[in-house]
């Protein structure tokens, strides 16, 4: 469901348009393009299909797709592949097998589950029609032998299909349910094109149609990014309904089948006429493949074929090599081509070559067989036997290879061979440059030296790791054992700042300026340090900042207050403050002699007690006697105002008595309990119908639930126990007295009232035999007693807690205890978040020092979490704060200088990173928890977990209730805990607290009424229950583990598998409840999971049969047997598809009054995009409003109602006068009340009436209240849209991350009150926010609906403490996306490469030795990654050089200059990089030097948005017509214009130098550990062994191939097959073809080529969006929407994320001019009034607003920056340009928002 403005109408754009009935294929093509695809493709989302899409979902990939990337595309149109190149006569096959390896191995290293289809309609669209016979024939034969290839791997499934509407393709859909196919788009159709190009796209766009339209969603292959564990592309949703599926106009339809028609002539016509003859020719059995016989068949169908243009020679040569490459291993086989002259290329390319692959092709299809070619072998064979006339082919070829040539030969009837007139056709071959590896530039760190000695390189003048007998002396000072750096080389003189373009590098010049870390990362004045760590002093307030901080603190904290009032625990208590004493004050305690206490022992011991004790004894026992007394009066008193009422009245009473304190007390409790029994049993016997069924359900479950709270409370007279020994006789449940009733209490005394006889007295038989339950306990309780089980598990009560733990939590309480790290997996409501406040309680009783850090993974958790410490802990530590938040946007309390910190894993990182930290703050820490530890695995910010975990120098706590295939990813976990020397636990308890029921809401059936208003609505019972079985689909083999049934659930699971007769008899028999379980006592939840245990054991064997298409199976009648009825009605086509976003919208009300009626409120709506979010919250409240509208304008009760209250409001005065008099006369306070006690005066008729609003009634929250919340919204200046103010009023909220922090707060704190009991929320409120709901509903599909966030979603129902059950509701979504949602898998946690090249810099200052050591000592680095340490190493030591050379670190890894730039937006690389390269080359100065400030700031923004705003469009999107439509109608430019060329071919220099570093990094590894690497001739998919057999003896030929092949050390031997040696031409060529076992991840190292490549279709690349620059040009949202197709919801974050990277630049400027002027640190230039409070870091998960209005400095500076002095005008022109740009966009961007 998509109600934003993106999704096209194509039935309406079809209406409109004015095609005639004929067209032209590029005019149909244009047709298509402009009406449908382009606008379509604005829906694309970029994402990581596996860990944010697709997860453990089967999905398709398109084996035989158009012309740039299909599967077999992305190979054969490889540049380094040596194979249908017009300019290369080759056939290198073995590399192109590497290569469909290499990217299928790609997608298993992902986890990815995906099938290969094949279309065979479109089988000709792989081949490039109209190119050259050696092209077509080559791209013709290699997709055959592919082909072939992929049906031989036993790892992946590979299908073909006639077409989309092919019955085994509908069949598969039905039986696999893939989520969606990997395809080409065809790309767009440029000039110069080969001569087909419109024909094949337009080909593939209406397949594209065909399969949207079929509801399979698209993913593009062309442009997919491989980045880590991650697969990066767009994703379009199936927004087409399956009654579009011909509405394209005739003539493009028929212009689509006339292209088809033209590329498959183009194809069938030259091999029918081949395969014709083979089939003729043909001499080998298609069963057995003999590589003689289909030789000899490749030559006859070659000479009967091509009769008039043979050539004996090549053939028999041909011949020779087929036969002898099974010998010849894949390192001899790598070869470069020969040199050659122009004829004999030229006669290859277009003669023999396209002949002879156009047979070999005919004959392995006619024999369904493969064929190994080799062309440059073939060559390599003709050139030897030119030049060597005079040796014997048994001497070249050995004799087995002649023996079986020579009968081919002879069977051919070929001529005499004789090659020596050949040898002058070819050329000397150029001399060989093997490369050297660069020399390295020196370094020593003695943080790093004990590390890197392992690395055994060359640097200029010494060789590391051999010996080093001294260490290199430090440059800028001779301090060198200082903990600090001194900074007086900075030359005073010097008049240029920033760094000079190219000087030395090997040392650190006069020019090279040291950089501190040691102020804020975005805003130079502030420092990271407060003055008690060593930090600067703070500058002192003025009397009006002293008064704005003191209202800004007092704001806060009062909300803070506000919000934690509304927490409760598990239980559903309020929480109650516990005030800790300090650690000192307790020292202070212990050290003083503590009082002599008397004590009377427990033991055995003949002394007497003392008198004292005695009295003290008397005292007790005397007030335990008065409280029993006053207890048995109280209740007696309540008993008798009980027995005159009844009904609701009588309801309402025992609620508010339950509340009472007394009721805890065990005595008062359980008779209170009994009265209700009591109470009960009169009012079903005095009922209609107490014999029917369900009033016998109804009784007996109430009557059952309060047995079993009695037996809890454990508390018992005689009399109660004879009641409850009464009621169990009665209800049938004789055999259950003896565990259930509680004997009676010493000092018994009678009831409080007459207890109902129900059991006669002398026969003891009941006396109502209706109430008898008519079914065998056991079933009862399975049926009905399921959500009120005891869930516990093996618990019981421990000091530690307030609580009784169960035993996996007694296990988490002892691992807090002996301070070990711990992984906890555990559902929602399971009850692990008591672990964190555990461990912070020990901390804050154990010392007043320590330090524990919470990290969540957004900043709406942060806040809470901080609430929810502060309703818990309260500790006075002399001026200090017991806890801080600190996150991006503001900072509460100190965060250096607290024990609790809350924050977000960025802030984390920054600070584990700060050298001056590193010193001060991170030796105190002593626990890390991290809550929702699975968001480790996410595309953004993923990494910096991994970081945190990997620096971190304590023990961690994980959290979560989502992390698929745990165990693998604790064994990294606790390799790396076990590394820092800390103990580590994994706890994972898979079971949830509460239950989750599931419904599908028939949106498909229409209600009866309109909705008139919640007292007269009648639920149109459209919520239909899902067994969690009967939606199960054939593509289920298993099910997955997190499952659950209810016990019902299973009951009826089990009655479905009995009447099926699905299984064996005595199967059957051994699973009735009545014989599985015990009698003797009630069910608990752990005897149902035994027994759904075994149920599911026995599903196992009938999953492996199912077919969901055939009826007749065992477990389709079982599943069929457990549906629902009205459902089951439903057509299929009907049930699986989408509603149309009208009906979607209208049935909304419908479904929220469902919810009201049935009391499944209040329910959270979960929408994935934010604009859905808002329409519903407005579309509901319009039809409230409206319907109220139209009730008080026709109500007769609501007119009288008004003139009551006009008349009240005219008679005031009246009133006042009479006070006046009264209050003469009266002093009694309730008399004066009394007197203003009327309705009129407490009402306010323009607040919603309750029939027409979801707010929560009778709750301590009211609407004036709520009014006074919103005024205060107004008074702080804080935006709220008045559609959000108008349904607040009403109950219902919105909440996802672009609204207003403060409106969230108070939505969840409303929503935990019970006043708004509606909310349409995206995934923001799914993670661990306190917001605890009774239903979850999921309104509509999404691609980020995925199964993590689908278990996070339904997760948050089921309020402990409040819900015994959650429901779980979908709303418009289709059946078969239900199905894949309850049934998905959570996939594996992904991961990142967490240490880059650019995390190496902030690391390289830290002074903490044991954290570095940690790091690099680890047996893997990543828990996705395979790379070793000594791998890490070299790539850490190769990383310092390009550093380096970078000049961001001298000698001794002391940051320099832009060091700043790389290390605080390291988050960024590589394009931290390349703005310090465009820095250093002068190419920012010469942008800034522009006579226009104005083109100055627009040409720097332009530059900032190519390397810091890289968000991609669409390929149908880049289309010029498309783009020139979009322009003419708004202000945006929509695509980014390019860098210009001088900053192209500065980038292009460095990119040059790092491939030359990172080069001799694989050429360095690769050359000192080839054992370790392993062989590299096997396939990576397959390990296929491609050695070469040897059968035949020594040959000449095979000694010559072995001598004259090339000689690799870092490339893969199946690339060097096309003649690629050791010499790189990029770091995307190094990373993707270095050999096996060298892992060289491409996004660790900082490659620039992403951003100086191309962005055109032709290279697989995506136009950059140019929403950046156009946003600093004309500040419209709008437009951004419109025009550049960004949504609504993603703007503010994105535009904020470029605001804080270019307040960073400027903070790192600022700074540099600063200490490089002549007074080091003089006055800050710039303004100041960009600082917000906006704390250190980079885009977290949930990027923050600027908030808290009041707080923004209102006073700016009244004089104009100045030019330190000593810094060059042309640096300070540079600064002038930064910061203006920055300040303008920042303007626009306030002004978006305020």
């Amino acid at each position: 469901m998509d109600f934003e403005e993106f999704e096209v109408d194509i039935e309406r754009a079809i209406e409109d348009s004015d095609l005639s009935k004929s067209c032209t294929i590029t005019e149909a093509l244009d047709w298509v393009d402009s009406t449908w695809y382009a606008p379509e493709s604005r829906n694309g989302r970029w994402m990581d299909l596996i860990g944010d899409y697709a997860g453990a979902e089967p999905f398709v990939i398109d084996g035989t797709r158009l012309t740039c990337h299909s599967l077999l595309q992305v190979v054969l149109d490889d540049r380094l592949l040596a194979l249908a190149k017009d300019d290369d006569p080759s056939f290198q096959i073995i590399h192109a097998i590497y290569l469909l390896e290499q990217i299928l191995q790609n997608f298993r290293n992902r986890s990815a589950n995906f099938d290969i289809v094949f279309f065979d309609v479109n089988r000709h669209l792989v081949l490039r029609a109209g190119e050259s016979e050696f092209i077509v024939a080559s791209r013709a034969l290699a997709r055959r032998l592919l082909y072939k290839h992929l049906q031989s791997l036993d790892s992946v499934n590979t299908f073909t299909f006639t077409s989309l509407s092919d019955k085994n393709w509908l069949d598969y859909r039905v039986q696999v349910k893939p989520m969606f196919v990997m395809v080409n788009d065809g790309g767009t159709l440029k000039e110069g094109v080969r001569q087909f190009a419109a024909h094949q796209i337009l080909t593939q766009r209406l397949f594209i149609f065909d399969l949207l339209a079929s509801g399979l969603a698209m993913a593009p292959l062309q442009g997919a990014d491989f980045k880590d564990t991650k697969i990066l592309t767009f994703v379009f949703e199936s927004k087409l309904r399956s009654s579009h599926g011909g509405h394209f106009p005739n003539a493009v339809l028929s212009a689509g089948v006339a292209a088809r028609d033209i590329l498959a002539s183009h194809e069938q016509g030259p091999f029918d006429q081949v395969r014709s003859c083979v089939l003729g020719e043909a001499s080998v059995s298609p069963s057995v493949f003999d590589l003689r016989a289909a030789l000899k068949d490749v030559g006859l169908s070659y000479l009967s074929v091509f009769k008039s243009d043979t050539q004996s020679l090549l053939l028999a040569v041909f011949i020779i090599h087929a036969l002898l490459l099974k010998n010849v291993s894949v390192q001899d086989r790598a070869r470069r081509l020969p040199s050659m002259k122009p004829d004999l290329s030229t006669s290859l390319t277009e003669s023999f070559l396209p002949h002879i692959l156009r047979a070999t092709e005919a004959v392995i299809v006619a024999n369904d067989a493969s064929l190994d070619i080799d062309i440059r072998v073939f060559l390599c064979i003709l050139r030897y036997l030119s030049e060597h006339p005079a040796q014997s082919l048994t001497e070249v070829l050995g004799p087995t290879v002649v023996k079986d040539a020579e009968d081919i030969f002879f069977e051919l009837k070929l001529p005499h061979l004789d090659f020596s007139h050949l040898s002058v056709s070819f050329l000397p071959d150029d001399l060989y440059e093997i490369p050297i590896p660069l020399k390295l530039l020196p370094f020593s760190n003695r943080v790093f030296d004990e590390e890197l000695s392992a690395v055994r390189i060359v640097t200029e003048g010494i060789t590391e790791g051999v010996t080093r007998p001294n260490p290199v002396e430090p440059v800028a000072s001779s301090g060198e054992e200082s903990d600090e750096w001194d900074d007086s080389s900075t030359s005073d003189e010097s008049d240029v700042v920033l760094p000079p373009a190219r000087s030395s590098q090997n040392k650190t010049s006069k020019e090279d300026t040291h950089f501190f870390d040691t102020q804020h990362w975005h805003n130079h004045k502030k420092s990271i340090l407060p003055q008690h760590l060593g930090g600067e002093a703070t500058a002192p307030m003025t009397e009006w900042q002293r008064n704005r901080k003191l209202r800004s603190d007092q704001r806060f904290m009062k909300n803070l207050h506000d919000q934690a009032s509304t927490l409760t625990g598990a239980l559903g208590a309020v929480l109650e403050q516990v005030k800790i004493p300090s650690a000192a004050s307790l020292a202070n305690q212990r050290s003083v002699k503590p009082k002599v206490v008397h004590v009377r022992s427990s033991g055995k011991s003949t002394s007497k007690p003392s008198k004292a004790d005695a009295i003290r004894e008397q005292n007790i026992a005397k007030k335990e006697s008065k409280q029993a007394s006053d207890s048995a009066a109280w209740i007696a008193s309540r008993v008798q105002e009980m027995e005159s009422l009844d009904g609701a009245s009588l309801e309402k009473c025992l609620q508010v008595l339950t509340r009472n304190p007394r009721t805890r007390e065990a005595s008062v409790g359980a008779e209170l309990r009994v009265y209700r029994m009591h109470r009960l049993l009169r009012e079903w016997i005095q009922s209609a119908n107490p014999d029917s069924s369900a009033t016998r359900d109804k009784y007996s479950l109430s009557i059952m639930r309060l047995v079993k709270e009695v037996w809890e409370i454990g508390f018992s007279t005689k009399e109660m126990a004879n009641a409850i020994t009464s009621v169990l006789i009665t209800l049938g449940f004789s055999d259950y007295i003896d565990s259930f009733v509680v004997s009676g209490s010493a000092d018994d005394r009678p009831l409080t009232f007459r207890f109902v006889k129900v059991v006669k007295s002398k026969t003891k038989t009941a006396v109502y035999d209706f109430m008898r339950i008519q079914e065998h306990p056991i079933i009862w309780q399975l049926r009905l007693f399921g959500e009120f089980m005891d869930r516990s598990m093996d618990s019981q009560a421990d000091t530690r807690v307030t609580f009784k733990p169960d035993a996996w939590q007694r296990e988490v309480l002892d691992a807090v205890d002996q301070n070990m790290s711990l992984l906890v997996v555990a559902p929602t409501s399971a009850g692990k978040t008591f672990i964190s406040y555990y461990a912070m309680e020990k901390i804050l009783r154990g010392t007043d020092d320590g330090i524990l850090v919470y990290i969540a993974p957004t900043k709406a958790l942060v806040a809470q979490v901080a609430a929810e410490i502060y309703a818990r802990f309260s500790k006075d530590l002399n001026g200090r704060s017991c806890w801080a938040i600190h996150s991006r946007d503001y900072r509460v309390h100190d965060p250096q200088n607290c024990q609790i910190l809350v924050t977000v894993p960025d802030i984390l990182a920054i600070m584990l990173l700060s050298p001056p930290l590193a010193k001060m703050w991170t030796p105190r820490l002593k626990y890390v928890v991290l809550d929702e530890i699975h968001t480790i695995g996410q595309q953004e910010g993923g990494a910096v977990w991994e970081q945190i975990l990997l620096l971190c120098p304590c023990p961690v706590i994980g959290l979560s209730a989502t992390v698929g295939a745990p165990e693998k990813f604790n064994e990294w976990l606790e390799s790396v805990q076990k590394a820092g020397g800390f103990q580590h636990k994994f706890v994972h308890y898979p079971h949830r607290y509460s239950h989750l029921r599931k419904f599908y809401y028939n949106i498909h059936e229409k209600p009866k009424d309109a909705f008139q208003g919640l007292s007269t609505y009648k639920t149109t019972e459209r919520m239909r229950f899902l067994h969690p079985l009967s939606i199960l689909s054939s593509s289920a083999r298993s099910l997955p583990s997190d499952l659950a049934l209810e016990a019902v659930d299973t009951l009826h699971l089990y009655r479905a598998l009995s009447t099926c007769k699905a299984l064996q008899p005595s199967i059957l028999a051994a699973l009735d409840p009545a014989v599985f379980f015990s009698s003797s006592k009630l069910l608990q939840q752990k005897d149902v999971i035994q027994y759904e245990e075994a149920l599911k054991q026995h599903l196992i064997p009938l999953l492996s049969s199912f077919d969901s298409q055939d009826s007749g199976t065992p477990l389709s009648r079982v599943i069929i047997q457990l549906q629902d009825d009205d459902l089951s009605r439903i057509p299929d086509r009907v049930l699986n598809s989408a509603p149309s976003r009208v009906v979607s919208s209208e049935n909304i009300i419908h479904l929220v009054a469902d919810l009201h009626a049935q009391g499944d409120l209040p329910g959270i709506f979960f929408s994935f995009d934010r604009s859905d979010c808002e329409y519903m919250a407005i579309k509901l409240n319009k039809v409230l409003e409206n319907k109220e509208g139209r009730w008080r304008k026709t109500s007769p009760e609501w007119k009288r109602k008004m003139a009551q209250y006009e008349a009240y409001l005219q008679n005031a005065k009246e009133r006042e006068r009479q006070a006046a008099r009264a209050s003469k006369h009266k002093t009694d306070e309730e008399d004066k009340r009394a007197d203003t006690s009327e309705w009129q005066a407490s009402f306010r008729p323009d607040d919603p009436l309750s029939d027409f609003s979801f707010a929560g009634q009778g709750i301590s929250y009211t609407p004036s209240e709520l009014e006074e919340d919103i005024a205060d919204f107004a008074r702080r200046r804080l935006f709220l849209p008045e559609w959000a103010m108008k349904c607040l009023r009403r109950g219902i909220a919105v909440h996802h991350a672009g609204m207003n922090k403060g409106y969230r707060s108070l939505v969840e704190s409303l929503f935990r009150r019970g006043f708004v009991r509606v909310i349409f929320a995206t995934g923001t409120l799914a993670l661990g926010i306190n917001a605890p709901t009774k239903t979850s509903i999921f309104c509509g599909d999404s691609p980020f609906l995925t199964a993590l966030m689908y278990r996070q979603c339904a997760g948050r129902a089921g309020r402990r403490g409040y819900d015994t059950l959650g429901k779980v509701v979908f709303y418009a979504l289709p059946m078969s996306r239900v199905q894949r949602l309850v049934f998905s898998k959570l996939p594996s946690l992904s991961a990142s490469f967490p240490v880059t090249s650019t995390l190496v810099v902030p690391i390289t200052p830290l002074t903490a030795v044991a954290a570095v050591q940690r790091l690099f000592r680890l047996p893997q680095i990543s828990f996705g990654s395979e790379e070793g340490r000594n791998q890490l190493l070299h790539h850490l030591r190769f990383s310092i050089d390009y550093l380096r050379r970078a000049r961001l670190l001298d000698e001794q890894g002391k940051p320099l200059n832009l060091f700043g730039i790389a290390a605080h937006l390291y988050y960024t690389e590589p394009s931290n990089l390349a703005l310090v390269a465009l820095l250093r080359s002068g190419v920012v100065h010469q942008i800034c030097a522009q006579p226009s400030l104005r083109l100055a700031k627009r040409d720097f923004i332009l530059l900032m948005a190519n390397l810091f705003g890289r968000r991609y469009l669409p390929s149908a999107c880049m289309k010029e017509e498309y783009i020139m439509e979009v322009v003419k109608k708004s202000p945006s430019m929509v695509v980014l214009p390019p860098l210009s060329k001088t900053a192209r071919d500065v980038l292009i220099d460095q990119e040059h130098e790092i491939l030359q570093i990172f080069t001799g990094y694989a050429l360095t590894y690769g050359a000192q550990h080839q054992d370790d690497l392993g062989p590299d001739h096997i396939l990576p998919l397959s390990k296929r062994n491609i050695s070469g057999t040897a059968e035949d003896g020594p040959s000449l030929i095979r000694d010559h191939l072995h001598r004259t092949a090339i000689r690799v050390v870092a490339r893969s031997l199946f690339v060097a097959n096309s003649g690629h040696d050791d010499h790189f031409n990029s770091v995307r060529d190094l990373a993707q073809t270095a050999r096996r076992g060298l892992s060289l991840n491409e996004h660790t190292i900082p490659s620039f080529e992403s951003i100086t490549g191309g962005t055109n279709q032709e290279d697989g690349k995506y136009a950059l969006n140019a929403y950046l620059l156009d946003f600093y040009m004309h500040g419209q949202v709008a437009a951004l929407a419109a025009a550049n197709a960004v949504r609504r919801g993603d703007v503010w974050f994105l535009l904020q994320d470029f605001d804080l990277t270019l307040m960073t630049v400027r903070a790192v400027l600022e700074q540099l001019l600063q200490r490089g002027s002549v007074g080091g640190k003089g006055a800050t230039p710039g303004n100041a009034d960009l600082d917000e409070d906006a704390d250190s870091g980079y885009a977290s998960l949930e990027p923050v607003q600027w908030e808290d209005e009041e707080e923004e400095a209102s006073v700016k500076q009244g004089e104009s920056a100045q030019r330190p002095p000593g810094v060059s005008g042309a640096d300070w022109r540079v600064f002038e340009v930064v910061n203006g740009a920055l300040e303008e966009f920042h303007e626009k961007f306030r002004a978006m928002w305020a």
